[in-house]
């Protein structure tokens, strides 16, 4: 008896392995068809610091976005009142000239993070575009691309920046351009990386066979498959953007008055500093928390959206 059971016993072991078995495959599946907002769901659930950055981040935007509608002009000049602590009226007070810090330093938020963002997507298109050519074609290609590459990030940007500068006119557009044009090399070299892996991959391979263009494959292929290492890339590059906008207009190279930024407003702090301390802690306080955000939403958005990294 015990011998015709062991065999039935046997089969019904391996069918219960095999439906687990398949149960597990069925639940990982499950797992990478769920979409991005999923994913992000998830993640901000686990990282409650990330949910913290995102509302202050938000915050931080929607603030930026409503400054027409305060009531103080920030440009406006109570020398009477100059100086002047917190109040109703000035909710961070006044600056050397008796302007309302916190309108200031809402329009301030507005130049920085427009600068940021404008700098990001020209820096990741430019990158994206030089790194996915020089990873898919190597050879000669791939080295003269690199070698150019490396001549830009082997000058010091803010000093190359500051002598471009004197030669050409100080507006938005200039500012958005230099920024970019020192910060796109190091998305590039994210790309390529990712562009040499997958290129030898099969679906790759495949496209090749079925005679599709190199262009189509990078577009369609190549770059979609790299969106992780992108918009990681982008969400640091625009904390980049800011403290280089920021360290530009400290040194009264950045938008031109009276225009304010979270820099500008740095400068014209720095000789109140042991006087009125505040002045320059309010638009320190924006530049921490604005980039210190980015940076912790970055590493969610890059839990989001890799699957590698979900159980």
């Amino acid at each position: 008896m015990a011998k015709l059971l062991s065999p039935l016993n046997q089969a019904a072991l391996r069918a219960e392995d095999f439906s687990r078995a398949e149960r597990e495959r069925n639940e990982i599946s499950v797992s990478y068809d769920r979409g991005f907002f999923y994913h992000l769901k998830k993640a901000l659930g686990e990282n409650k610091m990330a949910v913290v950055c995102l509302v202050i981040l938000g915050i931080i935007i929607v603030a930026a976005l409503l400054a027409p509608f305060t009531p103080q002009d920030p440009d406006y000049m109570d020398v009477l009142n100059k100086m002047a602590g917190p109040s109703k009226e000035h909710w961070f007070g006044t600056d050397e000239l008796g302007r309302d810090s916190f309108t200031r330093v809402l329009y301030g938020s507005r130049v920085s993070l427009l600068v940021g963002f404008a700098t990001m997507v020209v820096s990741v298109v430019a990158g994206t575009f030089v790194g996915a050519v020089s990873g898919y074609a190597g050879g000669k290609v791939d080295m003269l691309l690199m070698r150019f590459v490396d001549m830009f990030q082997s000058v010091p940007s803010l000093l190359m920046i500051i002598v471009i500068f004197s030669f050409v006119p100080n507006n938005m557009v200039t500012l958005v351009l230099m920024l970019a044009l020192f910060s796109w090399t190091g998305v590039a070299r994210i790309v390529r990386a990712q562009t040499l892996t997958l290129k030898e991959r099969d679906f790759v391979i495949a496209a090749k066979t079925l005679g599709v263009g190199n262009g189509t494959i990078i577009l369609k292929h190549i770059i979609p498959n790299m969106a992780t290492q992108i918009i990681v890339a982008a969400s640091l590059s625009i904390a980049g953007a800011i403290l280089d906008e920021s360290a530009l207009s400290f040194l009264g190279y950045g938008v031109a008055l009276p225009k304010s930024s979270w820099g500008s407003m740095l400068q014209n702090a720095q000789q109140y500093i042991l006087y009125d301390p505040l002045l320059a802690l309010i638009p320190g306080m924006f530049i921490l928390l604005t980039v210190l955000c980015l940076n912790i939403l970055g590493d969610a958005l890059q839990y989001a959206l890799d699957p590698r990294l979900h159980k």
